[in-house]
């Protein structure tokens, strides 16, 4: 491609829609915080872009959810505008011949909104970069402001765009929007991290000591964590979901007919195997079993994690929110499969895992493996889920 011919005015105009998006959130933070010093604000900032990346993922599971991802079948305009407006032509056309999609009027402003409210999260997060490094020029070195932790979390939304690029390009691919899923939790993770940094820099939060025993559990019930969503994403983007209609067994059996090998087999497109041929339902209901067999083990795990922070003083509420969305994720995802996948159902299922990403990456991080035999000290490390 010649780059000197390429049209950058969708991207131009898509970043001067996030710069004005943006501008809402830092003025409010800088309003609130106007008396406050700058190594206040810039915590303030990193908090405020943490809970608004919390609802992109939402945002995000929406748009999948509502069929909205090919909206707009172009990146990162729709049809070379910045904005359906511009294409009410082509979408007109689009929808007179797919009256249900995937290009709607509808559809094609969900998705263009997602973009816009991931861009103006990208600018927060290149404010917050900015920010980070003026201060480490203007001023002397110091732990509460690392601006490589920033820089990284810039790195990683550029690369999450790209993920989100290729959603589109390459037509709701599973692998890919699995990816973009996980990329998107990550982005989570490496904010609530910060969140916590600052917290510990600033002396509002003092790190807990735990058994080596505690963190290894809290360590491994993150991994089987991110394993089970990874496994969510996969039947959600496989349209696996109603692969299995009852509850607890499936398709009245407790060991139904299944493929694994269709089932996962990664690099495929949507619906179809490798050699072009279409997915047996054995293969969906494959996928649907496994990420419901693995979610009895996550659930223990949460469950015994629970458990055994709630008897640590100082740790009861992260206790009780794990607790609660352990709870929430098995109410959701059993309304999924009972109610036949309402929207409302599904699109909390993803923000039950968002939320154990952020409850579980906070206790990581505000937490530290003991070096001594003596019980745990009750350090207010949970003073954010106050």
């Amino acid at each position: 491609m010649d780059i000197a011919s390429y049209d950058w005015t969708p991207i131009a105009r898509m970043m001067l829609l996030g710069v004005v998006i943006a501008l809402g959130p830092l003025a409010w933070v800088w309003l609130r915080n106007r008396q406050a010093s700058p190594q206040r604000r810039r915590q303030a900032l990193t908090a405020l872009t943490l809970f608004l990346t919390f609802d992109l993922v939402l945002f995000g599971a929406f748009t999948r959810l509502t069929d909205s991802g090919l909206g707009c079948p172009d990146w990162p305009g729709c049809y070379g505008n910045a904005s359906p407006i511009g294409a009410r032509a082509e979408i007109s056309a689009a929808q007179t011949a797919m009256p249900t999609g995937p290009v709607t009027h509808t559809k094609a402003w969900i998705e263009m909104v997602h973009r816009y409210l991931a861009t103006a999260v990208g600018v927060l997060i290149l404010t917050m970069t900015a920010v980070a490094w003026a201060a480490r020029r203007r001023g002397p070195r110091d732990a509460a402001n690392n601006p490589w932790w920033p820089t990284l979390t810039l790195a990683w939304v550029c690369l999450q765009g790209a993920f989100g690029a290729w959603t589109v390009t390459l037509k709701l691919f599973p692998v890919i929007v699995v990816l973009h899923l996980l990329g998107g939790l990550g982005l989570l993770a490496l904010l609530c991290a910060q969140v916590v940094r600052d917290g510990r820099a600033g002396g509002t939060l003092i790190v807990t000591e735990l058994p080596s025993g505690v963190r290894n559990l809290m360590a491994a019930t993150a991994a089987l964590t991110l394993l089970q969503i990874a496994l969510g994403g996969w039947v959600s983007t496989n349209y696996a979901v109603l692969a299995c209609t009852d509850f607890p067994m499936c398709q009245r059996s407790w060991w139904p007919d299944m493929d694994f090998s269709q089932a996962f087999q990664i690099w495929r497109p949507l619906g179809r195997l490798s050699d072009g041929s279409h997915i047996q339902f054995s293969a969906l209901t494959a996928i649907h079993y496994t990420h419901r067999l693995a979610a009895y083990a996550v659930l223990a795990a949460l469950a015994l994690l629970a458990w055994r922070l709630w008897r640590v003083p100082g740790l009861h509420r992260p206790a009780r929110w794990l607790a609660a969305l352990a709870a929430w994720q098995f109410g959701t995802g059993l309304s999924n499969v009972v109610l036949d996948w309402p929207l409302a159902a599904a699109v909390s299922h993803t923000g039950g895992a968002a939320g154990l990403v952020v409850v579980l990456t906070w206790l990581l991080c505000a937490t530290r493996a003991s070096t001594s035999q003596a019980a745990p000290r009750a350090l207010p490390a949970a003073r954010a889920f106050r």
